[in-house]
């Protein structure tokens, strides 16, 4: 009797009979989800890289970049252009020289009214420019078309 009260209680709190398998009462879960696609990639991208991409006194073939910028932060000189992105380049073979020239804003324009105002009495603006001095050509000429 003690042995048979004993198999109606292993019964009732689920305890395995003697000849029961296990496999059959117990099921394995997942302990962690399921990887899923992550949409949100912004800001994992490298910076631009935006300044001059030549130095003072480097000799630069026509076409190269000298700057690149968002702002007009270096202003073309000599012999230098710009693109629609605010990027110089060389218009002539030459070397590369960078100067600081006094800025006189005119007098209604916003940069007068926002920067000027602000600024301590008699100091001076200055804007950077990017040159380029050309190589010079001795003995070489170029043919002008004769009118």
């Amino acid at each position: 009797m003690a042995a048979l009260t004993s198999l109606v209680l292993r019964a009732r709190t689920g305890l395995l009979l003697p000849r029961q398998s296990s496999c059959v009462d117990s099921v394995r879960f997942a302990s962690k989800k399921a990887g899923g696609s992550s949409k949100n990639l912004g800001g994992k991208s490298g910076g631009r890289r935006f300044g001059p991409k030549t130095n003072e006194g480097h000799f630069v073939h026509a076409g190269n970049v000298l700057a690149t910028q968002r702002d007009l932060r270096y202003h073309p000189g000599a012999h230098v252009g710009i693109g629609t992105n605010n990027t110089l380049y060389a218009l002539e073979d030459g070397e590369v020289r960078f100067t600081k020239e006094v800025y006189v804003p005119a007098p209604r324009s916003p940069e007068a009214t926002t920067v000027i105002c602000k600024l301590p009495k008699g100091s001076l603006l200055y804007k950077t420019f990017i040159n380029v001095l050309p190589t010079r050509q001795e003995g070489k000429f170029k043919l002008v078309d004769m009118v």
